[in-house]
Parts: structure tokens; sequence; C-alpha cells
């Protein structure tokens, strides 16, 4: 699964398709087992940190300032996000054989899915409506920036967070 493709021109599509990579990496830590399950959630955790990391960093500024509304709509996918991050992190710390382990990523699950529903009806088609072309591509290199500069290695979930902020700040030039 290659989470970047250069096809996604724009920073919308490319959170979308982030999205159903997301909904697929769940698919597969639900289905392994052992070193295999542990490898698929890494992955998930990596793809989680990056990506909210990048719309807290990359898309919520913007729809924040540009929209009708989009102070509430940002305040209220923000507050999804830090509930996911939490159980996240709280996952984080629980073996992938542990009976506590599968019950917990389906809650997880149900929260991730009901902040992506969410931001793709009240918040990406705005995004969509009030942004030049031009910003939507930048906006999408910023995410991409991200990911590539992302830890690939197990590091904690704090520290992978930061190191993404770091990245997509320096992609956006906006500094550390």
């Amino acid at each position: 699964m290659s989470d970047t493709p250069e096809g996604d021109g724009d920073v919308v599509t490319l959170l979308l398709r982030q999205h159903g990579d997301i909904r697929t990496l769940f698919d597969a830590v639900e289905r392994a087992a052992g070193a295999e399950r542990r490898a698929a959630f890494r992955r998930l955790v990596r793809l989680l940190a990056v990506h909210e990391t990048a719309e807290e960093e990359v898309l919520h500024p913007f729809a924040r300032a540009v929209f009708t509304g989009g102070r509430d709509i940002v305040r209220e996918r923000l507050t999804e996000e830090k509930e996911a991050k939490e159980l996240l992190s709280r996952l984080d710390g629980v073996a992938p054989d542990d009976p506590a382990f599968l019950p917990a990523l389906a809650l997880l699950r149900t929260e991730v899915t009901r902040h992506a529903r969410a931001e793709e009806r009240y918040e990406f088609p705005h995004v969509l409506r009030h942004t030049p072309p031009g910003r939507l591509t930048a906006m999408a290199a910023g995410v991409r920036a991200a990911w590539a500069l992302a830890p690939r290695n197990e590091s904690p979930l704090p520290a992978l967070v930061d190191r993404t902020r770091d990245a997509v700040r320096e992609a956006m030039g906006q500094g550390g």
C-alpha cells in the first residue's frame, strides 16, 4: 500500500484516499495475529498519527479561517481527533495478543470512522468550494512531505506526532 501517490493532486483527494487506507489497515489488524498483527498495527498507528497531524497543521487552520462556520466545524473535528488520539495512545500500550486489544481496536475504529465521516460531510466540501486549486495542491504537498519525513520506526506516539508536526510546518514554510 502506497500512502502518498503523486496522483493525489489536491489535499482533499489525498485525505479521502488516506481515509480508505486507514479502513483497510483496521481490517488488516483485525484479521492478523501475532507478529503480523503487531506490524499491521504499527502501520496503522503511523498512518493515523501522520494523517491527523497533517490535518491539524494543514487543513484545519485553513478551514477555520476561510468559510463561515469553519471555526465551529474545526473545533468539533479537533475534539474528535483528541478523543481518538487518547484511545490510540491507550491501545498503543496493549499487546496485540492481549484479550483487551481487539475490543479496544473496535472502539478506536468506531471513533475514527465517525470522525472521518464528519470531515467528509462538514469540512472537506467547504474546503473544496473555497480554496483555489493551486492552494489545494500546495496543501497536498505538505501532507505528502509529512508522510515522507515521519519516522518509520516504532517511535512512541507522542514523538511520532511531534516529528510529523515539525515536518509539516517545514514543508509548508512555517518553521518549527
